[in-house]
């Protein structure tokens, strides 16, 4: 059976030292003996293994020890089939996430068909004083509330949001990036109109003029503004 000491057992046994210090780059918040280097797809290849009292056991075994744990445990929520299930567990889980790797991953996917019943959470997540579950609101709405869910106030939520987080900055300007492509006509005033402040700004424009979902016409105009 895999117990939560046997699947770290397991973990060790896949690291990868090169790859574990490629990822600790990456993440300079993570004390690097916390990071064990396993590759995503065998996480995701050990969640789809493992039975429900297996996943269950390890779901209640916090806090991990190592963030490949923190992440496996990511997999096993954004698996889950049952709306209730999952928002549970992302509420248990919450105070555990310490970085950004591991925010952005925590996206399940029965939560894009329960929009209605899940902004409440994302509007509490937003309120939050904590980098992380403010950073996870955002990322929400970024990933669940840019289509058929989207309404302009989320907009205007997300750019009252004060912070100096670097890692808050970013999540902000990455949302209004992915907002001008997906929701053009609400989101351009922000650019236009100084709805965004300098810091916000500054990292929107540059994922925008990063990304592909973005026309030539539209990252000639956000270079004109910036000049």
């Amino acid at each position: 059976m895999l117990t939560p000491q046997v699947i770290r057992g397991v973990l060790s046994a896949l690291a990868e030292p090169v790859y574990r210090d490629f990822q600790s780059g990456l993440m300079p918040t993570v004390p690097k003996e916390k990071v064990l280097g396993v590759r995503a797809p065998r996480l995701h290849q050990l969640a789809k293994k493992m039975t429900a009292k297996e996943r269950d056991l390890f779901l209640a075994d916090l806090p991990h020890r190592y963030y490949d744990e923190d992440l496996l445990h990511v997999y096993l929520i954004n698996g889950m089939r049952s709306y209730d299930r999952a928002l549970a567990e992302v509420r248990r889980f919450l105070p555990y996430i310490n970085n950004w790797a591991t925010c952005d991953s925590l996206r399940p996917k029965v939560f894009a068909k329960n929009t209605e019943a899940l902004l409440p959470f994302v509007e509490a997540l937003l309120g939050s004083t904590a980098l992380y579950p403010c950073r996870l609101g955002i990322g929400f709405l970024l990933s669940f509330y840019l289509g058929d869910a989207f309404h302009p106030d989320h907009l205007s939520r997300v750019a009252a949001i004060k912070s100096e987080e670097y890692y808050l900055l970013m999540m902000q300007g990455w949302y209004f990036a992915t907002a001008l492509a997906l929701q053009y006509d609400a989101t351009l005033p922000y650019y236009t109109e100084g709805r965004l402040t300098p810091e916000i700004r500054a990292f929107a424009v540059k994922k925008a003029l990063e990304s592909n979902r973005i026309d030539g016409e539209t990252k000639a105009l956000l270079r004109s503004l910036s000049s």
